[in-house]
């Protein structure tokens, strides 16, 4: 193993153990380079890999920053439960995630209203020539750390005049309020793909070049097999744990 690689091992292990607390700031490279007895070129390719991988961030005239909320549990079965959406009076999944984590969720609304949708969730929604959909798109954090970005879209048809189309969609959200509407959810389907960031994206997500996002590509169906709601997540790689589980099917 490099050496520099055995320093990145090392160094992680601290921040595991809670030897560099969450939102810390490591020593000065100098300071690791003599505690290591390596050159300080070795220490900034160890801090460069913990960099990449989202346990650290650089912040100038502060220096290297343990990243403040470790990786989230994203469980894709159980959190679209109704108890879990709706619990401590939630605006949905996301919201009892980061809470149970020991933190504040917060959603910043950014655009809301009727839109056309991207062709791809236009075609996800079976939508006919000059379709429209109600767009939620919201950027999130954990405290004041952003950990996703995410895009919803209901069919208009569905949407208009209801808590869909306001601020604040109420207790267990968006899903909660198709419910109510007659359009409860039966199932969901998801597909993941990886990328780097778009320039935005990185911006809001506070990302490094060498970051990559997962794309989930999720779309809600009523027991009929109509799609009523897709949602678009960007989320940093580093930044979330996806669990997922199933029933075997009988034969």
């Amino acid at each position: 193993m490099s050496k520099y690689s055995d320093i990145a091992d090392q160094l992680r292990s601290a921040i595991v153990r809670g030897e560099y607390a969450r939102g810390s700031v490591l020593p000065s490279e100098e300071r690791l380079a003599e505690e290591f007895g390596v050159s300080r070129p070795v220490i900034n390719r160890a801090v460069r890999l913990l960099r990449s991988e989202g346990l650290v961030r650089v912040e100038r005239g502060r220096g290297t920053v343990v990243h403040e909320i470790a990786p989230i549990a994203r469980n894709a079965t159980a959190r679209y439960t109704k108890e879990a959406r709706e619990r401590g009076s939630s605006r949905g999944a996301f919201a009892t995630e980061v809470r149970e984590m020991g933190h504040e969720p917060k959603s910043v609304l950014m655009q809301l209203g009727p839109v056309t949708p991207p062709t791809d969730v236009a075609e996800a929604l079976r939508f006919e020539v000059d379709e429209v959909a109600a767009i939620r798109r919201r950027h999130m954090f954990a405290d004041d750390v952003p950990v996703q970005i995410a895009t919803s879209y209901v069919p208009w048809s569905i949407a208009a005049g209801t808590p869909i189309t306001q601020e604040d969609t109420g207790p267990g959200g968006t899903y909660s309020r198709l419910a109510e509407l007659g359009h409860p959810v039966s199932r969901f389907t998801e597909r993941i793909t990886v990328r780097m960031p778009e320039a935005d994206e990185a911006v809001v997500l506070r990302l490094a070049e060498d970051q990559p996002v997962y794309v989930i590509h999720h779309v809600a169906w009523t027991a009929e097999g109509r799609p009523v709601e897709v949602t678009v997540h960007v989320m940093p790689v580093h930044q979330w744990l996806l669990d997922y589980e199933w029933e075997v099917p009988s034969t």
